[in-house]
């Protein structure tokens, strides 16, 4: 009975230490530290590759989450926007592998492969980045612009307000943030909630 009661007292503070991690991510107006995760394609990539950026639209997204699916082809349609002026989309899979097989690295560049993905589809492979964004969902979104500090969080959340059905989407926020940065203007909705399928860790 002792060693089942610290069992479950280890596992709650375990719990309760990756929730904190998970509220002490990053907020609107942090800025972002950069990162070096491999792509599908083999290469290593880093923020820092691209000099030409304005900004990124950062989605920690996977194969196997069915909201993650249904968003695949509004992702591709957002990097084919706003890639072309500056925003290009940088897609991040942050599942444990082996608590989620479907989202192996060899599952991910044959998703890529399937849908055509015009931008980096990168796996968290020591699960580190996606704890100091602070996502919790698949898909999740950070747009980040470039300042003088470095990468600015802008906006944090949901791509836009109905996974089910693109053609009834009332507000896109994600591209209502991006238009607003490229007009020089305000961002109305700088956070919304994200939904979708929880990491597997």
């Amino acid at each position: 009975m002792y060693t089942l009661k610290t069992f479950t007292a280890v596992m709650a503070m375990m719990l309760i230490s990756v929730f904190t991690s998970l509220e002490n991510g990053y907020k609107v107006g942090d800025i972002a530290t950069d990162f070096k995760l491999e792509n599908v394609d083999g290469n290593m990539v880093s923020l820092s590759d691209y000099s030409q950026a304005k900004g990124f639209i950062v989605i920690f997204t996977c194969n196997t989450c069915p909201f993650s699916v249904a968003y695949e082809d509004r992702i591709i349609a957002l990097d084919k926007k706003y890639a072309s002026q500056g925003y290009p989309v940088i897609a991040i899979m942050p599942n444990n592998p082996a608590a989620s097989p479907g989202d192996s690295m060899e599952a991910m560049k044959a998703r890529a492969k399937a849908k055509g993905f015009t931008f980096p589809y990168l796996m968290d492979t020591n699960q580190e980045v996606y704890p100091k964004y602070g996502a919790v969902k698949t898909p999740h979104v950070y747009v980040l612009q470039k300042t003088k500090k470095g990468n600015e969080v802008k906006y944090i959340g949901a791509i836009d307000d109905n996974y089910q059905n693109p053609e009834s989407v009332n507000q896109a926020y994600v591209e209502n943030a991006i238009d607003a940065l490229l007009a020089g203007k305000p961002i109305t909705e700088t956070h919304t909630r994200a939904i979708g399928c929880t990491i597997k860790v």
